[in-house]
């Protein structure tokens, strides 16, 4: 996996996105967009997946659209991801878009390492997600989760649970005590990734910065 580099490298907040080949041109742009809205140094690093549905997915699943199936390779990325995190003097978050946003908040299960979890438009209607969360508990201080406000409008019989999974997430969250944010953006799925990213980080690094007096 190749990590690309943004904002500044030795800054003491570093921000870990998982990304495929599809995120890559927009990555200057998040960075640009979360600097605007933090005022904040920060270090952006794009981890570049090889297989999206393979290296994002915390257990195997049947396709539910096309017919390339999920793999269980998320536990090998998340190796890959804390051999970045190892600075016991810097703060750490993760995020990232559609599967890598649920994969950000699986990681956030496995691992205290992240203060806060940054879900844009994750995919909260991967199979068996939802129980998961019940049975475990996060270890991130602060979670953002954020949905298109057309993405449950799909005739996908799966993917078209994601509105309702979503909301039952960000209510089992809340109510375990995490500082938890639902944010819903105008349009689909794919409108402005990049934009939707950039506000999920903004809004858990200032979430901690609060949290921890500065």
């Amino acid at each position: 996996m190749t990590v690309y580099k943004y904002g500044k490298e030795e800054a003491s907040v570093i921000l870990i996105q998982p990304v495929g080949d599809h995120d890559i041109n927009l990555m200057g742009e998040e960075a640009v967009a979360i600097k605007r809205l933090t005022k904040m140094d920060f270090g952006l690093f794009a981890v570049k997946v090889d297989n999206w549905n393979a290296d994002l997915s915390p257990w195997q699943a049947p396709a539910v659209f096309g017919n390339e199936a999920f793999g269980d390779g998320a536990a090998h990325t998340l190796d890959v991801i804390l051999q970045l995190c190892l600075d016991k003097e810097r703060k750490y978050y993760i995020g990232g878009y559609s599967l890598a946003g649920l994969f950000a908040l699986w990681a956030s299960y496995q691992t205290g390492v992240f203060a806060g979890t940054a879900a844009a438009s994750p995919s909260m209607w991967f199979p068996g997600f939802l129980p998961y969360m019940k049975e475990h508990e996060i270890r991130s201080k602060a979670v953002y989760l954020s949905l298109g406000d057309r993405e449950e409008k799909t005739k996908n019989p799966v993917m078209c649970t994601v509105g309702d999974c979503i909301r039952k997430a960000h209510a089992y969250l809340a109510g375990q005590g995490t500082e938890c944010m639902l944010e819903w953006n105008a349009g689909n799925h794919f409108k402005e990734p990049e934009m939707r990213t950039a506000k999920a980080f903004a809004w858990v690094m200032k979430e901690q910065k609060e949290y921890f007096g500065g």
